[in-house]
């Protein structure tokens, strides 16, 4: 008998935040807005918590978590004036 898996497919998705001092915060969640609260509550990453979050400025759907990985590390390597233009950001 096969066993059923409890595990629920989850969309993985690429952010931009955009920080209080302007600039431009790329990461990876499963759920966004909950890992939003969580940079701006001081418990992201530790750019987040130099550098305030304001709001997320975008976002990308992505296949799997490691497609979404493999975009965040894309989006990173552009300059910001790249990532404003390529990502259509309305700063």
């Amino acid at each position: 008998m096969k066993k059923k898996s409890t595990a629920r497919h989850q969309s993985w998705l690429v952010y931009v935040l955009l920080c209080l001092d302007g600039s431009l915060y790329t990461g990876t969640s499963n759920n966004p807005q909950q890992r939003f609260l969580d940079h701006k509550n001081g418990k992201g990453g530790a750019y987040t918590r130099s550098h305030k979050p304001i709001k997320i400025v975008y976002l990308e759907k992505a296949g799997s978590k490691s497609s979404a990985l493999k975009r965040e590390a894309q989006i990173k390597s552009w300059p910001r004036e790249k990532k404003i233009k390529i990502l259509n950001l309305a700063l």
